[in-house]
């Protein structure tokens, strides 16, 4: 199917609502063009991450509240070098602090065609085709991941939206009652729940073991010390790869226990999920397939543009939690074999997430993405292997664990740690994180990005051992 391009006199409109020409649309449009693909071409050669002083990028940035037009490619040259370069470098191969997030190209071209088609993805009536790209890219998701058919699912920022949503959805579904998660646990997940209502007393966060992971027997003991007190069981929060050390709790013997007490089992996979992409992290996600709601973020391991947030839940939850029809949108109604996104979460307007997701599946093909994963697993081995080579000088804190590990300088404290973090930042080369394992500062490096190379890695680890 084409459209022909009509100018502005055969149209009848201008193309532009606010009265850009249709020339100067395209020229502007291929100067962003430009912009990207010559800034992805040299991201190598910038800082890894750069912090700018409040007052001189207010100054650059700000002014008066301009009336009259200014000049358009100058604005864009603005953006371009003074705000946009002041920011995490997500993309770039030596940025390896927090969860990284290496878009790839062909999920930005997604993006921006949603953006210029000005895409809505909040009822059927109003957008079923963009409807329809998220109904394949949730159950392409529900494959990847191994839930079963009849899964559904719905794309939302990110984790935190994502498993606040699920939270409702269980909420709404079984009621309420206490709910257990670790020490490890992602700090959203408990803000979550309270800001949903969920008392502190109902929120029991369990001390990781030894291996940073849900005790199965500690749990199995506040289960059956709050059923003796009266309280209600409700829900149990499981891992799929850990902010801090990629550590994945027991899921098989967390879903026995949900199944066998009647819980709710949820599972945070924003950071690892995607790792059951490769045969290796299948070993490791063993028993994920059995969650009664799962998050993940593609905007992570799965190369996608911010934002990008997925649950899948099982079939009939969302809807039965999140309905809403009211009067005004009586016209806009789904029937049979359609779908309101509207009515899958909070938001109601909501632009299409899936749209990058679909075009970069399609683009690169699964292959390419399980290449890609598998790299950045092999990686935070190769740097675990190398620390292990220098054990006058390094400790492993924690063996390497879908693309995390973390570890420490013998003889430094934390304080030193924190330091060698911002030494090495503010050198513009490479970003690591400091983090806090059982009351310890450590260093730790999450590798997810398949263009970084075991060069980068050593020469990493080599600087921070000379800060």
């Amino acid at each position: 199917m084409t459209t022909d391009r009509l100018s502005e006199n055969e149209s009848g409109y201008p193309p532009d609502t606010l009265g850009l020409e249709a020339e100067e649309m395209r020229r502007l449009g291929y100067r962003v063009v430009d912009m990207v693909v010559d800034r992805l071409a040299r991201k190598t050669r910038e800082a890894a991450i750069l912090t700018g002083q409040a007052d001189q990028l207010r100054q650059a940035l700000g002014g008066h509240l301009p009336e009259q037009p200014l000049n358009a490619e100058e604005s864009l040259a603005l953006l371009a070098e003074v705000a946009l370069p002041h920011q995490q470098r997500g993309d770039h191969p030596r940025y390896f602090a927090r969860v990284p997030g290496p878009s790839s190209f062909a999920a930005v071209l997604g993006e921006w065609l949603g953006t210029g088609f000005n895409t809505i993805a909040a009822s059927w009536a109003g957008g079923s085709g963009p409807a329809t790209v998220e109904l394949v890219v949730i159950d392409w998701l529900r494959q990847l991941m191994g839930l079963p058919e009849g899964t559904e699912g719905v794309l939302v920022s990110g984790g935190s939206m994502a498993s606040l949503t699920a939270f409702a959805v269980a909420r709404a579904t079984v009621g309420t009652g206490v709910v257990y998660l670790s020490d490890q646990t992602h700090s959203s997940l408990p803000r979550a729940l309270k800001e949903l209502g969920f008392p502190p007393e109902y929120i029991r966060i369990l001390e990781s073991d030894d291996q940073l992971r849900m005790p199965v027997e500690s749990l199995l003991a506040a289960i059956a010390g709050d059923r003796q007190a009266g309280n209600r069981p409700f829900m149990v929060i499981g891992t799929a790869g850990t902010t801090n050390a990629g550590t994945v709790d027991p899921l098989p013997e967390l879903a026995d226990i949900c199944a066998r007490e009647n819980l709710w089992f949820h599972i945070d996979g924003a950071y690892g999920a995607p790792a059951a992409l490769t045969a290796q992290g299948r070993v490791y996600l063993h028993g994920m397939e059995r969650a009664d709601s799962l998050v993940l973020d593609p905007h992570k391991w799965l190369f996608q543009p911010y934002d990008a947030g997925c649950l899948l839940i099982r079939k009939g939850a969302l809807e039965q939690c999140f309905n809403m029809n009211p009067e005004y949108l009586k016209d806009v109604e789904a029937g049979a074999g359609e779908v309101d996104f509207r009515n899958r979460g909070l938001e109601l307007t909501r632009r299409s997430r899936a749209l990058k997701l679909w075009m970069s599946l399609r683009t690169y093909g699964v292959a390419r993405f399980r290449e890609a994963i598998e790299t950045g697993i092999a990686l935070a081995e190769y740097a675990e292997r190398y620390l292990r080579q220098q054990p006058d000088k390094w400790e492993v804190v924690t063996p390497a664990q879908i693309g995390v590990v973390c570890f420490a300088l013998k003889g430094k404290t934390g304080e030193d740690h924190k330091q060698r973090v911002q030494e090495l930042a503010d050198s513009g080369f490479a970003c690591v994180s400091s983090t806090v394992l059982k009351g310890r500062t450590v260093l730790r490096l999450c590798i997810i990005n398949p263009l970084t190379t075991e060069d980068d890695v050593r020469e990493t680890i080599d600087r921070l051992g000379s800060c």
